[in-house]
């Protein structure tokens, strides 16, 4: 057995690099394979990368000159700037079950951010870095169903790997199961619309018509909400959030984007966006004219939504904001075929928000870890 790294140079090794996790889910029926385009665009170096101001490397695992391993290591400079820290990040980790392989690609990520002067490494994040909400954490508990959309899933035995090299738990992520049947089985209209009253503010869905003033609303629920104490997010700036807008818009059900609003002035906001994993799942990772017919097909059917971004501005936290917005998309999303959600990834700090979803019956069965290691 002879195993040998390189670090990614050119676009071969990059295809490489991307095609490599289909020989580690082959025969797992919950792997949702990743669409290939949508990896090139983000990994292939060009003017629309989204990883072309991010410091960053990969490298892959040979053995016996067949591909065993990757990994992704990046630097969030901003993170890092407002922060005040020299943390650097991994992502896309894949390898075979043999710890000597996971050892060479855990050495060649944390050798380069050493070498870029990192004195901490944290992971596996979203491959734009710990603010990122795709694929981020490991998946410790929870392997008996697929990720729902933009969550991470890989085989049990990564945990081990991470461990025996010395990475700790960061910190842990959980993801609730929503089922229409067993959530909100009281209903709480009529608190809701006392708390309406009583505090003064609405909710109502995104208008897609008025996008550039519902884009600054958010922003400004963004700047307030973001604790400080969070290690890997920060507010992020008005060009972000309209991208990351432009990105989730072709997805989106403007049903599952609620705004709350005092007056004019927003004062929280909730967005979900349909499971398109379960078509995904169908495609093997291709846009062909058949896989695309597939998709308009089966996208029909979709019967989960994930919610995965909740904030409100702290004056308005104890007040029964979050509760209305989900309540709404709640509605919302039951009016339109979704049987089923996902409220995640939730960090296992933001106590305020678990409390919400488990008192109106969401129950947490995923778990994901984010790990960390000294330079």
């Amino acid at each position: 057995m002879s195993y040998s790294i390189v670090q990614v140079q050119n676009s071969k090794e990059i295809m490489q690099f991307i095609k490599m996790p289909w020989k580690i889910y082959k025969n797992d029926p919950n792997w949702v394979p990743p669409l290939i385009g949508d990896m090139k665009r983000s990994l292939l170096p060009g003017p629309k990368c989204v990883l072309s101001e991010i410091p960053h490397t990969m490298f892959l695992l040979y053995k016996n000159s067949e591909i065993a391993g990757r990994i992704f290591a990046g630097i969030d400079t901003r993170m890092n700037k407002i922060k005040g820290t020299n943390a650097g990040y991994i992502s896309l980790f894949e390898c075979i079950n043999d710890y000597d392989a996971a050892k060479m690609l855990f050495d060649g990520a944390c050798g380069w951010l050493k070498a870029k002067g990192m004195t901490y490494v944290r992971g596996p994040v979203s491959m734009t870095g710990g603010d990122g909400d795709e694929n981020k954490g490991l998946l410790v508990e929870g392997f008996d169903r697929p990720p729902v959309v933009m969550n991470s899933y890989n085989p049990p035995y990564y945990a081990d790997l991470f461990e025996k090299y010395g990475f700790v738990k960061d910190y842990d992520l959980y993801a609730y199961y929503l089922d229409k049947d067993l959530i909100f089985r009281k209903n709480p209209e009529k608190i809701i619309e006392y708390a309406k009253k009583k505090y003064g503010f609405k909710v109502e869905s995104i208008d897609f018509t008025k996008l550039d003033r519902e884009i600054n609303d958010i922003k400004k629920v963004l700047d307030v909400s973001i604790p400080d104490e969070w290690p890997d997010l920060v507010p992020p700036s008005l060009e972000e959030v309209k991208e990351m807008a432009l990105k989730l818009k072709p997805l989106a059900d403007p049903d599952l984007v609620i705004i709350a609003r005092s007056g004019d002035e927003p004062v929280g906001f909730g967005l979900a966006i349909p499971d398109y994993n379960q078509v995904l799942k169908k495609l093997n990772g291709r846009l062909t004219p058949l896989s695309v017919l597939k998709f308009l097909v089966y996208k029909r059917k979709i019967n989960m939504a994930r919610v995965f971004t909740m904030f409100v501005v702290p004056e308005y936290r104890t007040k029964g904001v979050s509760y209305a917005i989900y309540y709404q998309i709640f509605l919302n999303g039951t009016k339109k075929g979704y049987h089923y959600g996902e409220g995640s990834t939730i960090g296992e700090t933001n106590t305020r928000m678990r409390k919400d979803i488990e008192s109106f019956g969401g129950i947490k069965y995923k778990t994901y870890r984010v790990y960390g290691l000294n330079l």
